[in-house]
């Protein structure tokens, strides 16, 4: 089954002013829907990034890629490699961690991956956790992702979920995102504001919901001697802390005196970075996330990777759709050792929707496995060409919420560690 076409359609879907420690969301999310055809008639789609460098480089290989046969996965990685040349991406908004060229090539391939994953299943009239190993789960729970934020956008009307700049906002931001999906743990995005006022934060978060795990992640922050403080003051609290501190001796130094578990989706976000982070045992909770870790399969290996080191296992999520969250439940539903709930911003961009609805929903925080050939999703095409009109008009083509929010306070500067 050969590959004869490949579309890709950058698309824009709004995004509440969500605050981390880089400045806050713009009004406008990116993403670039892929879709792969065969000349079978079998197509398959995918969800990646919407930066115009990581589009430009997409587009880059799709020449390479036509009449690869979709299961040719390794090749289609070597192509992919090829094609870019050593081209090396950027973390142009400073939440995920550096890029090198190896995990560049990784980052590209990873949408087509999922793609051809998507037509294989629905060629062989399976799911895509079936060729993954087979589903150990019937739901993947997911948590409760909440977020310091403004009422709305500067100059537009408050959004649905309103302000949350203090502990009794977070709290009633959580309790509505627990009524409304069902949610058994709950994160933090911290970084915005000292440290002092997160901690009471959490402290609320653990009276409010005292059975829920907590978790914290500051986007590396802080110091390593801020890091031991909070670390010590919500001991008992926390079910692990997420990115305290920059670069992998830095979580290092923290996790040899911490009293609960370090995760990252920062310091080690490629293959390449694993050897040094377990020689130092920097991390204990490994956030995975198929975007950057090269697909779904790559993404179960580097699972078992975590098993062989007693490293626990959850998923990371930046703002997506419905193929994104398609693929990561396939993917959390085939890995045995992923034994905390997995991360997601779909709550927050849920009012906007670019597949078919009726597939995906949560259910007592859990989204259940689909069971339908392939990753279990189509595209809506009419949803799909408004986003791609927004794409056009808003003018955004790169994420940078260091800017954004210097618009509205120009002595505003990213820095880490912060406090």
């Amino acid at each position: 089954m050969k590959i004869t076409e490949i579309v890709l359609t950058p698309i824009a879907f709004r995004d509440p002013p969500l605050l981390n420690s880089a400045g806050v969301h713009e009004p406008w999310a990116l993403r670039t829907i892929v879709e792969v055809h065969t000349d079978e008639g079998i197509s398959g789609l995918g969800e990646t990034y919407g930066d115009l460098g990581h589009l430009e480089r997409s587009r880059s290989v799709v020449d390479s890629l036509i009449g690869l046969d979709v299961f040719a996965l390794n090749e289609m990685h070597t192509r992919v490699a090829a094609a870019l040349g050593g081209a090396t991406g950027l973390d142009n908004h400073g939440l995920t961690g550096k890029i090198t060229a190896e995990s560049t090539v990784d980052r590209v391939y990873s949408p087509f991956e999922v793609a051809c994953l998507d037509i294989q299943g629905r060629a062989l009239g399976r799911p895509v956790h079936d060729l993954l190993g087979g589903a150990v789960r019937s739901s993947v729970p997911y948590s409760a992702y909440l977020f310091y934020k403004w009422d709305g956008h500067p100059g537009a009307e408050p959004d649905e979920w309103g302000e949350a700049i203090d502990p009794a906002g977070i709290v009633a931001q959580a309790a509505r995102m627990i009524e409304r999906y069902g949610f058994g743990s709950i994160k933090l995005k911290g970084g915005v504001f000292p440290p002092e006022q997160e901690i009471e934060a959490i402290r609320a978060l653990r009276e409010a919901f005292p059975d829920h795990p907590l978790r914290l992640d500051p986007n590396a922050a802080w110091s390593t001697a801020t890091s031991l403080k909070v670390a010590a003051e919500l001991d008992g609290v926390l079910e692990y802390l997420e990115d305290p501190t920059p670069e992998i001796s830095g979580m290092a130094e923290v996790a040899a005196k911490a009293p609960m578990p370090l995760a990252t989706n920062m310091c080690v976000v490629a293959f390449e970075h694993l050897k040094a982070s377990v020689e130092q045992d920097a991390v204990q909770v490994l956030l995975s996330d198929h975007h950057y870790w090269g697909g779904l399969q790559r993404s179960r290996q580097l699972g078992m990777i975590c098993q062989t080191f007693g490293i626990g296992l959850s998923m990371h999520s930046n703002s997506h759709l419905g193929i994104s969250l398609a693929a990561m439940t396939h993917l959390a539903a085939a890995t045995p050792n992923l034994n905390y709930a997995c991360d997601t911003h779909y709550p927050w961009n849920a009012a906007d929707e670019v597949v078919e609805p009726g597939v995906l929903s949560f259910v007592d925080g859990a989204v259940p496995v689909p069971v339908t050939p392939g990753l279990g999703v189509s595209l809506d095409r009419d949803a799909l060409a408004r986003m791609a009109e927004n794409y056009v008009r808003c003018g955004i083509i790169a994420r940078d919420d260091t800017g954004y929010m210097q618009k509205f306070d120009p002595s505003y500067e990213r820095k880490r560690p912060r406090w």
